[in-house]
């Protein structure tokens, strides 16, 4: 009975027995295969499953020894059992650092990389023929000492090409390894395929940098020095439109403030102000101008407007009393008076100051021409180019 007796980290593994008869029973595990070789020649390969070594079996073989000395039931060969399962974690390094332009700064560097791949035998004859020749054993270890030659020729010139072609910054190669991990393995791949090996995975791991080296260290502060410059310059300006925002928000909510504060006491800013010259007026110790209203035999002094607009009925004309909530005509309600400055919005109902937005609930509180976009002060037609609303 044939059978394979290796571990799972065995590319190759050779079976010690050499002699074998027609009643030889050979079995391949699953992701194996069976070679038998004679004077070197590979002769006969078996997939996965169980076999007798008939003459049906092994028409290589059978045909190989009736040449030379006719049909007989023993034979001398050597068995080769392959795993073709994918190994991983093979580890690689390269023996010296590579050297090349820096393609962001064209200034001189070196670099050592190391990292893991995974293989997987995809061509047994060739991989046999090729690499193996009379070893009893191909392991990881092996196989790596054996590719190593060209393994570090090629990866040195790969990494400064793929380096160079995508123009990756040194100083921001550590986010791109993925890229250039990728970007090796697919270079790389027809290289392994020649020995019959498939190079499944490609990872650089780590990438040693000339830290302390003078020209290194000096382009690195420079690198950085722009960054964090142009970083804080953003930052200020940022910070400064903030602030310029903050300041004039709280002015228009101060002056909102006073506005509304104002129409509650029942007083406009040109009263606010004729309080002040009053109150100065006082301090200097000259006389107040009052106007004089007698009712009955005793003069008042208070001040006293003529009668406007705002004192008439809406509804039929009449001339209203200051106080008065009614006409006593009609029967009208009559509108609070607003001070000057002040509306209602027609949304909310709230006395506000007048603006063309409501700073209670949003609502636009001045039409515009459809025509020429001049404020039209909710008039049918346009007073700016004429156009009917």
């Amino acid at each position: 009975m044939i059978k394979y007796e290796g571990d799972n980290t065995t590319f190759i593994w050779k079976h010690p027995c050499e002699d074998f008869d027609s009643n030889t029973t050979l079995i391949v595990h699953e992701s194996q295969e069976a070679i038998f070789f004679l004077n070197g020649q590979a002769l006969d390969l078996f997939p996965a499953g169980n076999y007798t070594l008939k003459t049906e079996n092994t028409p290589k073989i059978t045909g190989f020894f009736k040449r030379l000395v006719g049909d007989v039931s023993p034979f001398h060969a050597e068995v080769y059992f392959i795993n073709k399962t994918e190994q991983m974690a093979i580890k690689w390094g390269t023996d010296s650092k590579v050297q090349f332009m820096e393609p962001r700064y064209n200034f001189p560097i070196t670099l050592g990389a190391s990292g893991e791949m995974s293989l997987r035998v995809l061509d047994s004859r060739r991989l046999l023929i090729k690499v193996v020749g009379t070893e009893k054993h191909l392991g990881q270890a092996k196989l790596t000492q054996l590719f190593r030659a060209f393994l570090m020729t090629k990866v040195k010139s790969y990494i400064a090409k793929v380096i160079r072609q995508q123009e990756i910054n040194i100083f921001e190669i550590d986010e791109h390894l993925d890229s250039i991990s990728e970007s090796l393995r697919k270079i790389l791949y027809e290289d392994f395929l020649d020995y019959g090996v498939a190079l499944e995975r490609f990872f650089i791991t780590n990438l040693l940098k000339p830290d302390g080296e003078a020209s290194y260290e000096k382009f690195k502060d420079l690198h950085f020095r722009q960054y964090s410059e142009v970083a804080e310059a953003r930052l200020r300006q940022q910070v400064g439109v903030i602030d310029a925002q903050t300041s004039a928000q709280k002015t228009v909510i101060e002056s909102q403030a006073l506005a509304t504060k104002r129409a509650q006491e029942g007083y406009t800013y040109q009263d606010e102000r004729s309080f002040d010259v009053a109150e100065t007026v006082a301090g200097s110790g000259a006389p107040m101008p009052f106007a004089s209203v007698t009712i009955g035999s005793a003069p008042t002094h208070t001040a006293t407007a003529p009668a406007t607009s705002e004192n008439k009925c809406a509804g039929c004309g009449k001339i209203l009393l200051p106080d008065a909530k009614f006409c006593p005509e009609c029967g009208e309600k009559v509108a609070p008076k607003l001070a000057e400055g002040m509306t209602v919005c027609p949304e909310c109902k709230r006395v506000v100051v007048k603006s063309k937005f409501c700073p209670e609930c949003g609502h636009k509180m001045t039409t515009v021409c459809r025509e020429c976009g001049n404020e039209t002060g909710g008039a049918k037609f346009c007073p700016e180019c004429g156009a009917k609303q």
